[in-house]
């Protein structure tokens, strides 16, 4: 399918005629104010945590990044005083800030988990960034409401299956034209997750549906700069800010979703009805098809090419001088995304796919690390770049945008080709992170944080039997300076 033609989305196009799709706000919100925790299977909590643990690692490494540091100072320069935790940081601020800061914080290293498409005209991992909108929002208020944690579970799988639904049904022009959706649909999740912890009515959480749907906004443009994560940060703040007005009283349409005027329409030209209507916890998307959770700290269509990246590279113990060239062919929705071909700072590396093989053929690994602008600009990787080739291969293009299918051919300079394919990476439900291994990856986020790392252990330990959580206090303190 290509982006752009009309008569190619024509199954999108809402017939503004037909009462099909009539009350889907109210439906969603419905979802929202009845789904208890009890419908939370064992299998759903054991995914959800995961993800937790993730996103609140992130926030920690997120702390630390320059992004982090700008925000900091821009909320202690706003003489602001709350009693939410800004993540890594002493600053306590009012829920919306910390939800702000704390967003994009999950989403600065672009290390944080991906929502998988389900159609065969979607782009594979190219929906939304669940987490980083949801957690954030969910976790302040939360926090400042003195709730525990299944009350904090609750609300963030609630939060995250919106999410999630909403960006399925999107048509697929909302992406390829540019809209960042874990901007756009990230503003229905934390507006979910702040409707469900403030106990809100059906018609004060449709209007905080609407009020969110009216801040979503973020463009692709901005990908490889400190903007993107500024808008899952967005995303986040809007919820609250979203439900904050709903409960003064401000007014908003009841039908924000399948309006001709409305978000689906205004954002992507249209939607798949059957993609929402009925679907939302049936199946839950963490459970099916799944949301992926990175291994590498870069854009996640860089990982079915790295995982196969460094299988190869250790099975045959290849080395940079060994190598002559490498060729990488994906289909051509890929290097849409990746489109910094020759990075100089750690924001455009996570989207090049060119610096993703080099520094696994220099370092045998790509962690935070390896993702900053020293390391970027160092002369030998900038030469190994040079020798990565990176474009449309037709085997990937005819396998479909639902797989994030990658080849590689390793070119060596005695005349030797290795190759590879891959069509998911390490972190996918065809690959999954165990609990252990996601409590790796936020012990390295926390190291890199300089965090104590007796706080460290005590968060893993205390993510892993959430649902037993008295206050969500006692785990932000340990995440407080």
């Amino acid at each position: 399918m290509t982006a752009g033609n009309s008569a190619e989305i024509k199954n999108f196009t809402p017939d503004i005629e037909s009462r099909r799709g009539e009350n889907l706000t109210r439906k969603v919100a419905s979802f929202v104010l009845e789904t208890e925790f009890d419908d939370l299977s064992e299998e759903l909590l054991d995914l959800s945590k995961k993800h937790v643990l993730d996103g609140l690692g992130l926030a920690l490494s997120g702390s630390v990044a320059e992004s982090g540091h700008i925000v900091q100072e821009y909320l202690q320069n706003q003489n602001l005083s709350g009693e939410t935790t800004v993540i890594g940081t002493s600053l306590r601020m009012p829920e919306r800030f910390a939800a702000f800061a704390n967003g994009i914080g999950v989403h600065a290293d672009d290390y944080d988990d991906t929502q998988l498409a389900v159609g065969k005209d979607r782009v594979y991992g190219l929906l939304t960034h669940p987490t980083a909108p949801c957690l954030p929002a969910a976790l302040a208020i939360a926090e400042s409401g003195d709730r525990s944690g299944r009350e904090l579970l609750l609300a963030y799988n609630i939060g995250v299956e919106v999410e999630c639904k909403i960006s399925e049904a999107m048509s697929p022009r909302h992406y390829q034209h540019g809209f960042h959706s874990t901007a756009t649909c990230g503003c229905l999740a934390s507006a979910s997750a702040a409707a469900k912890l403030y106990d809100l009515d059906i018609d004060t959480t449709l209007r905080t549906l609407a009020i969110a749907a009216s801040q979503a906004a973020g463009l692709r443009e901005n990908f490889g700069t400190m903007t993107k994560p500024f808008h899952a940060g967005r995303a986040a703040e809007a919820g609250v800010v979203a439900a904050d007005f709903a409960k003064a009283g401000w007014t908003a349409t009841d039908k924000i979703l399948e309006s001709p005027r409305g978000f689906f329409q205004a954002h992507g030209g249209g939607y798949d009805l059957d993609a929402l209507e009925g679907k939302l916890g049936a199946p839950w998307n963490f459970i099916e098809p799944g949301i992926s959770i990175k291994p590498n700290p870069s854009g996640s269509l860089t990982h079915p090419g790295m995982t196969k990246m460094l299988e190869l590279i250790l099975k045959h113990d290849i080395k940079p001088e060994d190598v002559a060239s490498v060729d990488v062919g994906t289909n051509h929705n890929m290097p849409n995304a990746l489109i910094h071909h020759e990075p100089r700072d750690e924001l455009q590396a996570k989207f090049s796919m060119e610096f993703c093989m080099a520094i696994l053929l220099l370092e045998r690994r790509g962690a935070l690390p390896e993702f900053t602008d020293d390391v970027v600009n160092r002369e030998d990787v900038r030469e190994l770049i040079s020798r990565v080739n990176f474009g449309v291969h037709p085997e990937a293009e005819a396998a479909g945008y639902d797989k994030m299918t990658t080849i590689i051919d390793i070119n060596l300079k005695d005349g030797r080709t290795i190759s590879g394919r891959a069509d998911f990476g390490k972190g996918s439900p065809a690959n999954p992170m165990s609990y252990d291994e996601v409590a790796d990856k936020f012990r390295g986020c926390a190291e890199f944080a300089s965090w104590p790392e007796d706080r460290t252990e005590a968060v893993i330990a205390m993510i892993r039997e959430l649902e037993q959580v008295d206050s969500v206090r006692e785990i932000t303190a340990l995440l407080a300076r």
